[in-house]
Order: structure tokens, then sequence, then C-alpha cells
């Protein structure tokens, strides 16, 4: 074997410290019959390793058992739901997601699921809604702050199948 050979094929040995290919955030109540499991049972098909919530083990604490999870990542899927910002434990993952797409150059996907992502940008509509539900929650402005940030990214649309 060449120098070159032994190379190539050293390179291919390397193996991922990731847990998972792929983090699904997502508001159960509006996704996680529809959208959200017919996405996991297609990433998995594919052979793409996914975590979903429903993945936990009982007697797991659901907060550090999720940010395992999206730290054990290469990327996250974000699924921006009518009322996704009603959900605090939706809203410490979208934060998570983004500390470890900052700090760990995370791949971040959102997709707007029958929401316009205007209304997610600008926190009007539901998630107007939503903040008003958590006004004087200390995270709110971190909040806020995600949200704006996370459409910056180049997502999907459910509207333009």
């Amino acid at each position: 074997m060449d120098e070159h050979q032994r190379l190539s094929s050293n390179s291919f040995s390397i193996v991922s410290s990731k847990k998972y290919d792929v983090f699904l955030s997502f508001r159960g109540e509006d996704t996680r019959l529809n959208f959200t499991s017919h996405l996991y049972k297609a990433l998995n098909e594919k052979k793409i390793k996914t975590f979903m919530d429903d993945q936990l083990k009982k007697g797991d604490k659901i907060s550090p058992a999720l940010i395992q999870a999206i730290e054990d990542s290469h990327v996250s899927i974000i699924i921006f739901s009518k009322n996704y910002a009603f959900s605090k434990w939706c809203l410490d993952e979208l934060s998570k997601i983004m500390e470890c797409e900052k700090v760990q150059r995370q791949i971040v996907i959102p997709v707007f699921y029958n929401i316009d992502p205007s209304h997610v940008r600008k926190q009007n509509g539901s998630y107007e809604k939503a903040f008003a539900k958590h006004e004087g929650d200390y995270r709110c402005n971190k909040w806020r702050d995600d949200l704006i940030e996370v459409t910056n990214i180049i997502g999907c649309d459910s509207k333009n199948r």
C-alpha cells in the first residue's frame, strides 16, 4: 500500500464523537402525530440517527437529557409551529441549540410548519400571545433574540412544499 492509499484509508476511520446525526425540536401537540413523526421515520429509513423526545428513558430528568441530546447532535431541526413559543421547554431547547450553533458549529435548520416565518421573527400572532404569557420570565429577552437569530438562517417553509 502506498502512502496515498494509507492516508486515504485512515481518513475514513475517524469516528464522530456525536451520538446523533439530527435532533428534532418541536411542539408535540402541534406536530408529533403528523409532520414530525413522518420526518423522523423518513430520516431513520435513510439511516440518519435522529433524536426525538420520545426516546427518553423513564426516570430521566427531561431538561438535562434534552440538553445532552442537543450537544450530542450534528444537526438540529427546529420545527416552528403555531404553539411552539407557548412551551418554555421548546424555547429553552432553542436557546441551547443556538448556543451549540455558535460554540460547536452545529448545523441548524429551521422549518416553519403552517406558520409564517415573519410571525416567528417579529413575534407576532400566536408568538406575541405566547410572550405575553411568559412576560416576567427572566429568559424572555434571550428567547426573543434567539428567535430573531434563527430566522436569519435559511430554512424551509411548509407553504412552499
